[in-house]
């Protein structure tokens, strides 16, 4: 087993980084069979987009604050934990973004893809899933659409549902909703196209972002699943995203 290490910019990542290397070294990436990220959700978010095209399975040790997406940290017997760790296959979204000047802007959300207001002016937004129009206008700061790993980050925040692993569903989540003023949001299958199309968007401009990737000035947003791209999350058995989802309903 060879282990490369990604630590986050706190300090105390960095000192767990250093002890790590220390005891089972830093192949490189071309070497690695594994991928350990030490930080929090933040960093693991980090280290997923920047390493997918390696195609390695990941174990985060937390090093801030929930971790949500973490393991707990231990220095000892890593290499046994992470081969008796069980494995959390997750497909992320893809957005194809428009602008106001026709060009196209892809890219891929593990958590979520968010449309969100530009000024002071509130967004005026049409939803259509699966070719079919859902909503002809919401009035509203913004809308997003989340995975399951990305449930119980910014779409919880929006007061969006927590959706276990491997449910088979995207979380579709208005944020600060006006108009209509009691739609909550939708469960929608994961195989659903989303179009979400940006109205009046000279006066009530809106930015699209898939995780950290934002394009500004938006007409029209796609998103689906990426079917194509598989990423591999390691998690200490009984640890894993389905048991914390499950905990995370019960506290929220």
């Amino acid at each position: 087993m060879h282990i490369y290490f990604s630590a986050s910019d706190h300090d105390e990542a960095k000192q767990r980084f250093a002890a790590l290397t220390a005891r089972y070294g830093q192949p490189s990436l071309d070497a690695a069979t594994h991928i350990v990220a030490l930080g929090g959700d933040g960093h693991m978010l980090h280290v997923l987009h920047d390493t997918m095209a390696y195609d390695l399975p990941v174990f985060g040790m937390n090093c801030g604050h929930i971790g949500f997406l973490m393991n707990d940290y231990a220095e000892k017997d890593l290499p046994d934990r992470i081969a008796a760790a069980e494995m959390a296959p997750l497909h992320p979204l893809r957005m194809t973004a428009t602008t106001t000047s026709g060009t196209t802007h892809e890219a891929i959300a593990i958590n979520e893809v968010s449309l969100l207001r530009q000024t002071h002016n509130a967004a005026h937004l049409a939803v259509t899933v699966n070719g079919k129009k859902q909503l002809d206008q919401l009035v509203c700061d913004g809308i997003l659409l989340a995975t399951a790993a990305g449930s119980t980050a910014y779409n919880l925040s929006a007061h969006g549902p927590v959706i276990p692993l491997g449910g088979g569903l995207l979380a579709l989540t208005p944020i600060s909703p006006f108009r209509p003023r009691r739609w909550r949001g939708a469960l929608l299958s994961d195989r659903s196209t989303v179009t979400l199309d940006a109205l009046d968007n000279d006066f009530r401009p809106v930015s699209a972002s898939a995780d950290s990737a934002e394009v500004r000035h938006v007409t029209k947003v796609e998103i689906q699943q990426a079917d194509d791209i598989t990423i591999t999350l390691l998690y200490d058995p009984g640890f894993s995203l389905s048991d914390r989802a499950t905990r995370e309903q019960v506290l929220s």
